[in-house]
């Protein structure tokens, strides 16, 4: 069984904190600030440029790619890291769009993060020929799958509501179609086992600042099927996608499999903190992660509905319908969300109306979920959130 407890001691949290954001942003490893001011002072500072080879930091990509692919069910050697999720988004998409030459459709869904939509719908305007992105409501993405769709994008777990797609029904699905299949794995990887090698997924994106807490800004991942490997056609063809990046060739020469979907020059310090915080996972058991997240959000649904009627739940109560986050609406829900905070109990906004906790037992336990239903009952039992300092809108939700 996974010691939750020894867990928790490998994070540097804030005294008087109950921390249920982690789903947004990850909290600080222990290890990682040492790990960092070594690759500062021992390898930046004394290697100089020899750190590139004598630090190992031109392998980080694949080595730490490998230690994701174990926690997202991908074969290893087919994952790799670097550049943000939009740009693992653009990559996918374009690549997976070039294998299917007859289809012009790309289909997703309306709860998708408006990123990854962006994304698409500039490659369709760049492309032009035809090529269009169609939404439909989450719960009808299987009806909409047909003939003409190129290629099947969705983020499994909702980032508003925490709804979760059924992964392996939607690949079969698609495949059935003759479509390929995009993942993205934001509010997935290290929130609850994934099995990409057995769903038969093609691509998948992901990033790590949220349940691999990597830091703000950490690098994103992509898998890459070992079947469409080295016939997938990178859209960005950065120099160290290429065959041999220090040829320095005029011509781009697609690298062999997961490297040719490198872009620019390794996060090398970004690496360095994701290295540590990974190191959290090592006795780490998905399935005792599983079955633990969704304990806790049990007691934290049945804590606020008995002291919060005002508060609507909209994440689905069935186990194998949501992530490891919960949300509830209320009109309300921003000033509630700040007087939450101003109480030392951190969640997070998002529009219009929704307060979004994440749960994850690698830091979080059945006290601070007790702790944060009292601060939450109070707040809505005495209006504390009726207070002009909590309604003004700061630039981060």
């Amino acid at each position: 069984m996974t010691d939750f407890a020894a867990t928790k001691a490998m994070f540097d949290l804030p005294q008087g904190i109950t921390y249920l954001d982690g789903n947004s942003l990850g909290p600080l490893p222990r290890k990682a600030a040492a790990r960092v001011a070594q690759a500062v002072s021992a390898e930046w500072g004394q290697m100089l440029i020899g750190g590139w080879n004598r630090a190992g930091w031109m392998d980080l990509p694949r080595r730490l790619g490998d230690r994701i692919a174990a926690l997202i069910g991908a074969q290893a050697g087919h994952v790799v890291l670097g550049d943000t999720l939009s740009i693992k988004v653009y990559q996918a998409l374009a690549s997976a769009l070039d294998m299917r030459p007859t289809r012009r459709v790309i289909l997703s869904d309306t709860g998708n993060f408006p990123s990854d939509l962006y994304m698409a719908a500039g490659l369709c305007r760049t492309l032009g020929d035809g090529y269009v992105l169609n939404t439909v409501a989450p719960e009808d993405v299987a009806g909409a799958i047909d003939d003409r769709v190129a290629v099947l994008m969705l983020t499994e777990v909702d980032y508003r509501t925490g709804r979760r797609h059924d992964m392996a029904a939607l690949t079969r699905a698609a495949h059935d179609a003759g479509a390929l299949v995009i993942w993205d794995l934001a509010h997935s990887a290290g929130a609850f086992a994934v099995d990409l090698a057995g769903c038969g997924a093609d691509f998948a994106v992901g990033c790590t600042y949220k349940y691999l807490n990597s830091g703000p800004g950490g690098p994103a991942f992509i898998y890459v099927a070992p079947r469409h490997a080295d016939v997938a056609r990178p859209a960005l063809s950065g120099w160290l996608g290429h065959e041999a990046p220090f040829a320095f060739d005029l011509d781009y020469r697609a690298g062999a499999g997961i490297d040719r979907m490198r872009v620019g020059t390794p996060p090398v310090l970004q690496l360095a903190a994701l290295e540590a915080a990974l190191d959290v996972w090592d006795g780490v058991d998905l399935h005792d992660l599983r079955s633990a997240s969704q304990a806790l959000m049990d007691q934290y649904i049945a804590g606020v509905e008995a002291v919060c009627p005002d508060l609507i739940l909209a994440t689905p109560r069935a186990h194998d319908a949501r992530g490891s986050q919960v949300s509830f609406r209320h009109p309300q829900a921003y000033a509630i969300m700040q007087a939450m905070i101003a109480r030392g109990v951190v969640g997070d906004f998002r529009a219009p109306d929704v307060i979004r906790c994440g749960f994850t037992p690698l830091f979080i336990d059945a006290g601070d979920v007790a702790r944060a239903v009292a601060v939450i009952g109070d707040i809505m039992q005495n209006r504390l959130w009726d207070n002009p300092a909590y309604h003004t809108r700061a630039k981060v939700t």
